[in-house]
């Protein structure tokens, strides 16, 4: 069974009773997908459209059967921990945790991100990022606030993190992180710390150390309410990377915030099938 956090479950009622249940099925037929990997429960995958699924986990081909061997009816050994959602119109993004025998049993944090046409999933992005310990303040890749508020500022929250995104981490202006970042941030990357003097330290280690952090092409910006996800493309360390960033803003500063870096290879923009993005 798919173990999704109480707190998840209150938000999901929250967003049902707020935005109407035609727009909240999304949300849980997207769940209910990902609850298909851990019970292999073959009826999940009557979410997903048998014409159109792109799929863009450059591991599979697109095709809603390319997918099928995970659902044999079977439990298998997989387990899927979803700690948070929302959706930006026909978009569903999940925050999850895969285990059990996942990844040879190396547990690993994962945005996916799902589209919808007519009731249908038709079209799936995702990283995944091995999990790691507590990082300088003592948080993990998933835990912080989960609840969906703030319905009324999503578009003024989602400008905001688009903004901080292109002037300070594509053209790489780290001077104007103070007009976009609260000093007393949450961090959830596993290698920063708190608040202002976290990123800047860690900034300031990158540069010491010549490890570069390149973000060269912003893909797709997500939002509703009080949470931002954007989709960029550039590099870390010399590796060409995906970068998931998740954002949650209060007060036209952002609070919080969520990564999953993953290494690209030369199928990310492959010919004859969808790529990575």
């Amino acid at each position: 069974m798919n173990r999704i956090s109480r707190n998840t479950l209150a938000t999901g009622l929250v967003m049902a009773a707020t935005l109407g249940s035609a727009q909240a099925t999304q949300i849980d037929d997207a769940t209910r997908l990902l609850s298909g990997f851990e019970s292999g429960d073959p009826a999940v995958l009557e979410v997903v459209s048998d014409e159109k699924y792109i799929q863009h986990n450059v591991n599979f081909p697109s095709g809603k059967s390319a997918v099928a061997g995970f659902f044999g009816g079977n439990a298998t050994g997989i387990t899927v921990d979803t700690v948070r959602a929302f959706e930006d119109g026909d978009h569903v993004v999940l925050h999850s945790v895969y285990g059990g025998v996942w990844n040879g049993g190396q547990p690993q944090v994962a945005f996916d991100v799902f589209r919808f046409e007519a009731g249908k999933i038709v079209e799936h992005w995702d990283n995944l990022q091995d999990t790691a310990a507590p990082n300088p303040s003592g948080r993990t890749q998933t835990d912080g606030e989960v609840a969906v508020r703030d319905l009324e500022h999503t578009d003024r929250n989602k400008a905001l993190v688009e903004a901080f995104v292109r002037e300070v981490l594509v053209a790489g202006d780290f001077s104007q992180v103070p007009l976009f970042y609260a000093e007393d941030l949450m961090q959830h990357n596993s290698a920063v710390a708190d608040g202002l003097k976290g990123l800047q330290d860690a900034v300031a280690y990158f540069v010491e150390n010549g490890i570069a952090m390149e973000y060269d092409t912003v893909h797709k910006v997500l939002g509703q309410g009080n949470f931002v996800l954007t989709i960029s493309e550039g590099s870390f360390a010399g590796q060409p990377t995906a970068y998931y960033d998740l954002f949650r803003v209060d007060g036209d500063k952002i609070v919080e915030h969520w990564d999953v870096l993953e290494t690209l290879d030369e199928r990310a923009h492959r010919d004859g099938d969808a790529g990575k993005f």
